[in-house]
C-alpha cells in the first residue's frame, strides 16, 4: 500500500512539473504571438501608408505616424493703415466672393464684418493662358478667390483638379509663411481677386483689438465690476460668450430667476415691468449697454423683462462661470503688493558655467551604418542637435546649433535672444537645463543638459499609445513645468510630445523654448505660433491670446498620450484648423471617464473657462479626479518611482534616440551682428 502511495506521489510531482512546463511554454507562445501580432500590426500600417487611408474604426483615432510642423511666429507690423486701400466691386462680384467665402472650411468662420472688410479689401490681377500663379516649393503669402476662367492645379507634375469661377486657393498662405504645395497655372484668361497676408492679419488682428478695448470700456462702466483691474476684467471677457437673439426674443423676463449679465454689442434692448397687467415700457437699451449684473453676485429676481428689438447681439456670462474666473467674496483677482514682491524677489543664480567650446567633443555612433559618424540626437527646421562629451570630466551634452543666416532669414532674431535668456534663467527640475552658449560667424549653440531617455514623441512610436498611470505621470510633470514658467509670466505656446524629454530616473523635461513669450496678466498677444493640431482657437481666429494656449495644449497632449493621435488631426493644415474651431472630440472607447473630463475642461473653446485658467488657476487641474493618485509633493521633491523608468532602452548613451545621417554642408558666415550680445 505504502509503495502505491509513493508511486502515485511521484507521478503526481511529475506531472506537476510537467504542468509547470507546459505554462512556461504558453508564456512563451502568448509573448511571441504579441510580438508578432505588433509586428504584424507595422506591416499594416506600412502597408495602408501605400494602399490609402486604414480602415479602422471611426471613433478610435490612427497613431500619428510624423513629426508634428512647427509654426513660427512672423513678425508683422500690427498698425498697417488699410483705411482707403478699398476696391469697388459691383454686386455680382461681391455675391460671388461671398459665396466662396462661405463654402471655404476656414473662411467661413470669419463674422460678417470680417467677410465685408475681405470684400472690400480685394484685389483683382488677369492672366493669360499658361501663366503661373503659384509655384510648388516656393514661399508664397497671397490667398485667391477665382472670379473668371480655368485654372489647373498639379503636384509634382501630376495633375490634382481643376479650378473655377468662385474657388478658393492659397488661403494657407495668409495665416503664416509657408511653402506652396501645389502649382497653379491658367489654362485660359484667368481673372483673380487676391488677399496678402500682411492686409488679412491686420483686417482680423484690428477687429480683435478693437472689439477687445470695446467690451473692456463697456465692463468698466458696471458699478458692481467698477472696482476690477484690467487683469481681472480681461479674464472675464475671455470667459464671456457671443449670443444672438432675434426680434421680439425675450432674453431676461420679469420675477424669473436671474444668473447671466448681458452686455450689449449690437442693436436694441427693450425694457418694460408688469404694471396692473400691462407691460410698461421703462427704457430702451443699446449698444454698450448692460444689465443683470446683480445676478452675478447674489441670488435675485428679474426685475424687469428685456426683450429684443430687431436682432440683437449680446455678450454673456453666467453666475457660475463668473464664479469660476472671480473670486466673488472680495472680488480682487490678484493681490498687487504680492505680485510686485514676487517681482522684486531675487533669482536664484543658475550653476555657473566654465565649460568652454573647445573642450567639446562630438560623440560617435559605435556601430550600425553611422558608424564613426558624430551622433545628432534631432533635427529641426531650425537646425540640429548633437551629442557631445568632454574629455575632462566625461558629462554628456546636448548642443543645439542653429544657422545665423537662417534664423535672419526667417526673423527669428528676437526669439532665440528670448530663448536663451529664459534658459539661462531657470532652475527647475521639470525644464532642460541650459549649461553654455557660444556663436561664431556661421552659428549659434546652446549647450543643453543631455536627457538619456530619449523624445516621449519616440516613446509613444514605439508602443502606440500610453497607459494612464504612464500619460497622468507624464502630464504632471508639465504641469509642474507649467506652474512653474506662468509664475514667472512665461507662456511655453509649444507643447507636444517632440518637445518632452525623459531624463536618466525617467521624469519629463520640457525643452525648446523658441516660442516662449513673457507676457503681463490680462495682455494679449496676436502672432500665429505653434504647432497646428496643438493651437489654441484663439490663436487661430487671430483674436488675442494668452497663458490659456497652455492648458488647452495640456488637454490635447493628455488625448495625444492615451490615444496615440491628437484630437484634430488632417494631412492639410486648414482641415485642422477647422476642425479645432468646431471643436468636437471623438473619444476612443477605452478612455476612462476621468481623462474624458479633464480633456474636455483643457480644451473649452472660451479661454477663460479653461481649466487651469479660472480663479484658483493651476491648482484646479491638480486637483482634478484624473491625478487621484498623484502626490505632488513627492513629485515635486523627484521622489516617486516614475512609470517611465520601463519605457527607456538600455545600451549606448544615445540607443534611446532616432538616428540621423550626419550633415557635412557648411552653413554660410552672417555678420549682421544681431547676436553681439548672445
Amino acid at each position: 500500500m505504502e509503495t502505491q502511495l509513493e508511486d502515485l506521489r511521484q507521478q503526481l510531482d511529475k506531472q506537476c512539473l510537467i504542468n509547470q512546463e507546459l505554462q512556461r511554454q504558453n508564456k512563451d507562445l502568448e509573448q511571441r504571438l504579441q510580438e508578432k501580432e505588433k509586428l504584424l500590426q507595422e506591416l499594416q500600417g506600412q502597408y495602408h501608408e501605400l494602399d490609402g487611408p486604414s480602415q479602422r474604426p471611426s471613433n478610435e483615432p490612427e497613431f500619428r505616424k510624423s513629426r508634428a510642423a512647427v509654426i513660427s511666429s512672423e513678425p508683422i507690423h500690427e498698425t498697417l493703415d488699410i483705411a482707403g486701400t478699398g476696391v469697388k466691386k459691383t454686386v455680382s462680384e461681391t455675391s460671388l466672393i461671398v459665396k466662396a467665402i462661405q463654402k471655404n472650411d476656414f473662411l467661413s468662420r470669419l463674422d460678417d464684418e470680417q467677410i465685408a472688410m475681405m470684400v472690400d479689401l480685394l484685389v483683382a490681377f488677369d492672366y493669360s493662358p499658361k501663366d503661373e500663379v503659384i509655384k510648388e516649393g516656393v514661399e508664397g503669402d497671397s490667398m485667391y478667390i477665382v472670379a473668371d476662367g480655368e485654372l489647373s492645379v498639379t503636384q509634382a507634375g501630376r495633375n490634382l483638379r481643376t479650378l473655377n469661377s468662385g474657388d478658393v486657393f492659397g488661403e494657407l498662405a495668409i495665416l503664416y509663411n509657408c511653402k506652396r504645395t501645389a502649382t497653379v497655372k491658367a489654362m485660359t484668361n484667368v481673372r483673380l481677386w487676391c488677399m496678402e497676408r500682411q492686409t488679412y492679419r491686420t483686417i482680423i488682428t484690428n477687429k480683435s483689438k478693437k472689439k477687445r478695448e470695446q467690451l473692456m470700456g463697456f465692463l468698466k462702466t458696471s458699478r458692481t465690476l467698477k472696482d476690477l483691474n484690467d487683469a481681472q476684467l480681461s479674464k472675464i471677457i475671455d470667459s464671456m460668450d457671443e449670443v444672438k437673439y432675434q426680434d421680439k426674443d425675450v432674453i431676461v423676463r420679469e420675477g424669473s430667476e436671474g444668473n447671466t449679465f448681458y452686455i450689449i454689442l449690437k442693436g436694441e434692448v427693450l425694457v418694460t415691468k408688469n404694471v396692473n397687467g400691462h407691460q410698461k415700457q421703462i427704457r430702451r437699451m443699446g449698444k454698450g449697454d448692460h444689465f443683470g449684473e446683480q445676478a452675478l453676485i447674489r441670488e435675485v429676481l428679474r426685475t424687469a423683462t428685456c426683450t429684443a428689438d430687431g436682432p440683437v447681439t449680446c455678450f454673456s456670462i453666467d453666475k457660475e462661470v463668473f464664479e469660476e474666473t472671480i473670486p466673488i467674496e472680495h472680488l480682487e483677482l490678484f493681490d498687487d503688493s504680492k505680485v510686485l514682491q514676487e517681482t522684486k524677489a531675487p533669482e536664484k543664480s543658475g550653476p555657473s558655467s566654465t565649460l568652454k567650446f573647445k573642450d567639446l567633443l562630438p560623440v560617435l555612433y559605435q556601430e550600425g551604418r553611422h558608424q564613426g559618424d558624430p551622433v545628432t540626437l534631432g533635427v529641426g527646421g531650425f537646425g540640429r542637435v548633437e551629442l557631445m562629451t568632454t574629455l575632462v570630466h566625461g558629462k554628456y551634452y546636448a548642443m543645439k546649433r542653429v544657422s545665423k543666416k537662417h534664423i535672419v532669414a526667417k526673423r527669428q532674431e528676437e526669439h532665440m535672444l528670448f530663448e536663451k535668456k529664459i534658459l539661462k534663467s531657470i532652475q527647475c527640475d521639470f525644464i532642460v537645463r541650459l549649461h553654455a552658449a557660444f556663436k561664431d560667424t556661421r552659428y549659434i549653440y546652446m549647450v543643453m543638459e543631455f536627457c538619456v531617455g530619449g523624445e516621449i514623441w519616440t516613446k509613444l512610436k514605439e508602443v502606440g499609445r500610453f497607459d494612464e498611470p504612464v500619460a497622468m505621470f507624464c502630464t504632471a510633470c508639465v504641469v509642474e513645468a507649467y506652474a512653474y514658467l506662468h509664475k514667472k509670466n512665461i507662456m511655453y505656446r509649444d507643447l507636444k510630445p517632440e518637445n518632452l524629454m525623459l531624463d536618466v530616473r525617467g521624469y519629463v523635461k520640457l525643452v525648446d523654448f523658441g516660442f516662449a513669450k513673457e507676457m503681463v496678466r490680462g495682455e494679449k498677444t496676436y502672432s500665429f505660433v505653434g504647432t497646428p493640431e496643438y493651437m489654441a482657437p484663439e490663436i487661430i481666429k487671430n483674436q488675442g491670446h494668452d497663458f490659456a494656449v497652455d492648458f488647452w495644449s495640456l488637454g490635447v497632449l493628455i488625448f495625444e498620450l492615451l490615444a496615440g493621435s491628437p484630437p484634430f488631426s488632417s494631412s492639410e493644415p486648414q482641415k485642422i484648423y477647422a476642425k479645432i474651431l468646431d471643436g468636437v472630440f471623438k473619444y476612443p472607447p477605452y478612455l476612462s471617464e476621468a481623462a474624458k473630463s479633464i480633456i474636455s475642461k483643457l480644451c473649452r473653446p472660451r479661454p477663460g473657462q479653461r481649466l487651469g485658467n479660472t480663479k484658483n488657476g493651476i491648482k484646479d487641474i491638480r486637483h482634478h479626479r484624473w491625478f487621484s493618485s498623484m502626490n505632488w509633493h513627492k513629485l515635486r521633491m523627484c521622489q516617486l518611482d516614475a512609470p517611465t523608468v520601463r519605457l527607456i532602452r538600455k545600451g549606448p548613451c544615445y540607443i534611446n534616440f532616432d538616428r540621423f545621417p550626419y550633415d557635412l554642408a557648411k552653413a554660410e558666415e552672417e555678420f549682421s551682428g544681431w547676436d553681439r550680445n548672445f
